[in-house]
């Protein structure tokens, strides 16, 4: 029996440490939150029985998960400890019990609501923020300063008030469910992962290393807690600190409370349990402080926890159905999504027919089965999603879901690329949604703003044998008449889509290279590209090394565009669109000087910056007549350095003695 135990406490310290390293390090949530404190507790309480076989790793004296190593890593001053929690009334109860047995009955609690997103602790210096940190392990974590300013409602500076010389106050990064959810599509049509939700999606951008990326993503904060020497000498209660932090510019929520009995505690988290889902925002509980400062001292702390607060968890929403299919999506990219086609069942208020299931991992994992009963959550994820199967209602000798081996829609092989989770078809030219889905990215938008022309006409077109490549585009006007025979496209209509076809030529290269649908090369990517090499020939004669040094780049997309590029089917279609006249290079403007003080200077830009993007940094040298080269020689004036600066460049320029300067001496050298 002894030796069942230990097993079981291995096995639970190995599972749970592994879901804290998904969470915390690469946010990505595995296991629903109230199956891993389940699992917690059942450790929790092996361990107190059987202490002589608790690891000392054990997830039970752990608050987040370990450091990243993409950032400086930052000490917290107080430890960022975790909230003990529970999922019932009663235990709701009991907290109330210890603390007035502790304190007294005269004990009123601070009702929050508790954020489904990352913990910040900034540190503000003379009223200017100087360090953001993530929770990390607890007591360090990762210093994102620069992409934490770039989040609006974060105050860079304060306007002059009654707060301390030096303070802490923590709070959520979040991100608003629409904004998941637009960026979510615009990944998915870029043919990149998407994010589960706004939580993961969240936390991946705060880890992001180059802050003008994370600027696009809009995040938002809200701060909920004040740290400071001698705070309870300016404040006596966590309920003024917090009003007080708001008259310094701080954003704190709305549906905050103030509570005297457990029973006033237990509406509020009535209300906001059949209420949450009609915030912006997603919240996955309550949390239930101790008011009084002077009571959370005397209530003190356990070695990870606060007993002066806790939190109280939703379970997230799960109902049973049955699973009646599987079928399976193919996108413009040829990766082939699988979706549960499920019994209508009410879940968080709407009708879900239809579940992710991902990839064939996920398939994998669940053991699913035709007609399995399963259970469908929604929670934190926007996209319902079937977690588990019900073992005890499967219907015996039925047949187990098998992910295909070919494509769905033309039968071609599908191929799995090494490390990647998604099958591809190959079939590009032939598999009709690759074909269709790469007609609408084209006239998207963000990609060449084809006026005139929508979703549902490129789906005629392709029925009617009109279009088959994306160049086929711009052979539609000596097909007038047969235009003019097909419904709902009257002459007008017609004279308006060839104007759009015809103003598409105007647009840069950087929209022809996101239009041209590269696996991996959102629009970002196809600027970064389009600015780096100027010219598709350039391009096309780069090798996949060349292209992985260019900023933000890396192997992978570097291999995609490669390979694509190399595809004779591809460089057949580039052609026609060149001799069609769209635009395959970038057309050098004549910079206009804003002025003359950089006049006869040299510079070389090297690193990432805040406030700038390198080639928006290189325009403003250029239009105050300074000159940028690029390499480091003893001729050059000034090398400006931002973070993630090449140690190579620095020390040769240290030996050529060239002076190293920033941004802001750019400024300031210009103002001057």
């Amino acid at each position: 029996m002894l030796a069942d135990i230990q097993e079981r406490i291995a096995h639970l310290t190995t599972e749970l440490n592994a879901y804290n390293y998904q969470y915390y390090v690469l946010a990505n949530s595995v296991v629903s939150d109230y199956d891993f404190d389940q699992k917690l507790k059942e450790l929790e309480a092996l361990e107190a029985a059987y202490p002589q076989f608790k690891d000392p790793n054990s997830p039970t004296a752990k608050v987040g998960g370990d450091i990243t190593q993409k950032f400086n890593t930052v000490r917290h001053r107080w430890p960022m400890l975790s909230l003990g929690n529970t999922y019932n009334e009663q235990e709701l109860r009991e907290f109330d019990e210890r603390v007035r047995k502790v304190v007294g009955d005269e004990v009123t609690y601070v009702c929050e609501l508790k954020f489904d997103g990352l913990s910040i602790s900034l540190t503000y210096e003379q009223g200017v923020l100087q360090r953001a940190v993530t929770r990390g392990d607890g007591t360090q974590g990762d210093e994102v300063t620069n992409n934490v300013k770039t989040i609006r409602s974060v105050p860079h500076r304060l306007k002059k008030g009654d707060y301390p010389e030096e303070f802490e106050i923590r709070g959520e990064i979040f991100m608003h469910r629409a904004a998941f959810e637009r960026l979510n599509k615009q990944r998915e049509d870029e043919g990149v992962q998407t994010y589960a939700n706004p939580r993961n999606f969240a936390s991946g951008t705060i880890k992001l290393q180059d802050p003008k990326e994370v600027a696009k993503r809009p995040l938002d904060c809200f701060l909920y807690f004040l740290y400071a020497e001698n705070r309870n000498k300016r404040f006596d209660s966590h309920w003024e600190s917090i009003q007080a932090v708001k008259s310094w510019g701080f954003q704190i929520c709305e549906h905050t409370a103030l509570c005297v009995t457990i029973d006033e505690i237990i509406d509020f988290v009535n209300h906001w349990d059949s209420e949450r889902h009609k915030l912006s925002y997603d919240i996955d509980g309550i949390v239930i402080k101790v008011n009084d400062y002077a009571q959370q001292e005397e209530l003190g702390f356990t070695a990870k926890s606060p007993r002066w607060a806790i939190s109280y968890k939703y379970k997230a929403e799960r109902v049973e159905t049955t699973l009646n299919s599987v079928s399976y999506q193919v996108g413009r990219t040829g990766a082939v999504t699988p979706v549960a086609n499920l019994a209508p069942v009410l879940l968080a208020g709407t009708t879900v027919k239809r579940a992710s299931l991902h990839n064939a991992n996920e398939i994998a994992r669940l053991d699913l089965h035709e007609g399995d009963t399963v259970y469908v959550e929604k929670g934190g994820e926007i996209i319902p999603k079937i977690i588990g199967v019900n073992n005890e209602k499967r219907v015996t000798h039925t047949a187990p879901i098998v992910y295909p081996s070919v494509c769905p829609e033309c039968g071609t092989q599908l191929v799995r690329q090494e490390g990647e989770a998604v099958h591809y078809c190959p079939n590009e030219a032939g598999c009709r949604p690759q074909i269709v889905g790469k007609l609408q990215h084209f006239i998207g938008r963000k990609m060449m703003d084809i006026q005139g022309m929508g979703d549902e006409t490129m789906e005629t077109f392709f029925k009617l044998g009109l279009l088959r490549k994306i160049a086929d585009i711009y052979s539609l006007k000596d097909h007038q008449e047969e235009l003019k025979g097909l419904a709902r496209f009257g002459e007008k209509s017609i004279d308006n889509m060839l104007t759009g076809i015809e103003l598409s030529k105007e647009k840069p290269f950087e929209k022809v290279l996101f239009a041209l649908g590269i696996r991996h090369v959102g629009e970002t990517i196809a600027k970064k590209l389009a600015q780096h090499f100027k010219h598709i020939d350039q391009l096309i004669a780069a090798s996949a090394e060349e292209m992985a040094a260019v900023q933000d780049i890396g192997g992978r997309i570097a291999d995609s565009v490669y390979n694509y590029l190399h595809d004779p089917q591809h460089l057949m279609e580039i052609g026609r669109l060149r001799e069609a006249g769209l635009q395959f290079e970038i057309i050098e403007q004549e910079v206009q000087l804003a002025g003359n003080s950089l006049s006869g200077k040299t510079f070389l830009i090297s690193g990432v910056f805040a406030d700038f993007s390198r080639e928006e940094l290189a325009q403003l040298i250029e239009s105050h007549g300074g000159k940028m080269v690029s390499s480091i020689s003893a001729k050059l004036n000034y090398l400006v350095a931002g973070d993630k600066m090449g140690p190579s460049k620095l020390a040769k320029a240290e030996k050529l003695q060239v002076p190293i300067i920033s941004d802001r001496d750019i400024l300031q050298m210009i103002n001057q």
